[in-house]
């Protein structure tokens, strides 16, 4: 049994025939599909439970169709920026760094910061093409020490420091707008970690 389902244009222009699990959450759908539109469907619960997006209609599956195509929907989005809240925790990252290969990306922010907060859910997305290679972490200025701020020479929000070898090897100081900064991350870690 199979039903049919218009879709408004905003969606018509996805090709892709796999299929898409609408029990998932619709995060990953607009990961699968590389679009910023969603699929507002008001009684679900009449429809079946898997979806076929073709040419602008989403078609109902069998479960015996689908089987094995939906596997690579668990690849993260995004990885949440590990907190540095002591100097003895900000100590112990940069010292493991000194092992080869090893490098860590530290967004030092201010939560009264709005480049800081634009910037952060981008350095998040980022972190999933570079991870496990390298770790991404965030400081926020107000909950640390002043002096761990100082050490690291941080004068302006937001700063974003590549450590590698127990030694700050670049930064990017974030004042202009969010994807251009992430564009200069991106630089920066190609620049200093392909050594």
């Amino acid at each position: 049994m199979s039903a049919t389902i218009r879709v408004s244009p905003s969606i018509q222009s996805l090709q892709r025939r796999e299929p898409f699990d609408v029990t998932s959450p619709l995060v990953r759908f607009r990961n699968r599909f590389s679009s910023s539109s969603y699929i507002r469907i008001a009684n679900s619960s009449i429809l079946p439970k898997k979806f076929n997006v073709i040419c602008g209609r989403i078609t109902s599956l069998g479960a015996s169709s689908v089987e094995g195509l939906t596997q690579n929907l668990d690849s993260p989005i995004s990885i949440e920026l590990q907190p540095i809240v002591t100097e003895a925790q900000f100590d112990q990252i940069i010292s493991e760094t000194q092992q080869p290969h090893d490098a860590v990306i530290i967004l030092w922010m201010a939560k009264w910061c709005r480049k800081c907060i634009y910037l952060k859910p981008k350095l998040e997305k980022l972190a999933t093409e570079y991870q496990p290679r390298i770790q991404f972490y965030c400081v926020d200025v107000n909950k640390v020490p002043h002096r761990l701020v100082s050490r690291a020479g941080v004068t302006k929000m937001p700063t974003i420091q590549l450590w590698k070898d127990a030694k700050k090897l670049a930064e990017v100081i974030g004042g202009h707008k969010a994807y251009l900064v992430v564009n200069e991350i991106r630089e920066m870690i190609e620049d200093e970690c392909s050594l």
